[in-house]
């Protein structure tokens, strides 16, 4: 049996490669920590014109009702870009979440045209709502239940481009399914996560070809090839776990949680946040001072990383878990 992402699913990733390379994300994320979303929008219409937006939308909304391990691979493209905005909420969690909402169809519609952003919170680990103030939808869920929610009270973050609020519901609720919403949350973070890793780990190789030190390109040295190649095999340790609780996931698709999911996406988000802390060290030893300078955009990532690691659980709580599934 081949456990391999198939030529459809490189050519996916490497097409939002290519959108997100030309366009200039860097910049955008800049302006969505100053409250200019325009430009981060503008970056979200590129996604929606590849299909992003609509990969969880059922395809009876006018959505794609892609397999899982096709969205963790869109996402963590998307965390390779550090796209701004409500990313895991909006493409991953609010269109499970929506299912047995009253407006269901305008509004998984409205996601799926890149029409809507949405933004979740799901108290206990994901009690806030990221980026409400920028979001069109904003939903709070917990224990069963999903509706409507309105912002409250901003609260900052490591990373500027990235703000928490409190919420609170404004209307009618309806049944959802909370725990695989959880579980999707955090999967999905997994995935930006090691794309952040990744971009950091390519930007220190390619700063290590070119920044000379004692007459030699540093990339010559052993300590900082170990350091780059230590990360490179973190990542690809971790990637695996991230497509295979995508798999567990697709398994219980059609009906409750497999036993084990809950054990697979927490031991994936663990080695995600692992990598992603490893790469972000080992890149900014490589820059040195200058890689958390705002004027170097390795600075981007290395906050959302910061700011990753604990959303949708932190690592405890989901190492905890997997020591209750042994």
């Amino acid at each position: 049996m081949k456990f391999d992402l198939d030529q459809d699913q490189r050519d996916f990733a490497a097409s939002i490669d290519a959108a997100l390379g030309a366009a200039d994300v860097p910049g955008a994320v800049r302006a969505w920590s100053q409250g200019d979303t325009e430009p981060g929008r503008r970056v979200w219409n590129q996604l929606t014109e590849l299909g992003v937006t609509a990969l969880a939308v059922p395809e009876e909304f006018d959505g794609i009702g892609a397999h899982p391990v096709d969205l963790v691979l869109a996402v963590e493209a998307l965390g390779r870009w550090c796209v701004p905005g409500p990313v895991v909420e909006s493409i991953a969690v609010a269109p499970l979440l929506l299912a047995g909402s009253p407006d269901a169809g305008s509004q998984l519609a409205g996601l799926a045209a890149g029409e809507l952003i949405a933004t979740v919170a799901l108290p206990p680990h994901a009690p806030r709502a990221v980026d409400a103030q920028a979001a069109d939808l904003v939903l709070l869920a917990e224990d069963g239940q999903a509706g409507t929610a309105q912002a409250g009270t901003r609260h900052a973050s490591v990373d500027p481009s990235r703000s928490l609020f409190d919420v609170a519901a404004t209307g009618t609720t309806w049944d959802a399914d909370t725990a695989r919403a959880y579980e999707i949350g955090a999967l999905a973070t997994a995935a930006h996560l090691i794309g952040a890793g990744q971009a950091m780990l390519n930007t220190a190789v390619e700063y290590a070809k070119q920044r000379t030190q004692f007459g030699r390109v540093i990339g010559g040295y052993q300590a900082i090839k170990h350091k780059l190649a230590d990360v490179h095999i973190a990542l690809e340790l971790a990637r695996p776990l991230v497509y295979g609780a995508a798999l567990s996931l697709a398994d219980s698709a059609a009906g409750p949680l497999h036993a084990d999911t809950a054990r697979d996406v927490s031991a994936a988000k663990v080695a995600a946040s692992d990598a992603a802390l490893l790469a972000a060290h080992s890149a900014l030893q490589t820059h040195g001072a200058i890689g958390f300078t705002s004027e170097c955009d390795l600075s981007l990532w290395l906050l959302r990383v910061q700011a990753l690691r604990p959303a949708w659980g932190n690592p405890t709580a989901h190492r905890r878990r997997v020591l209750e599934a042994i």
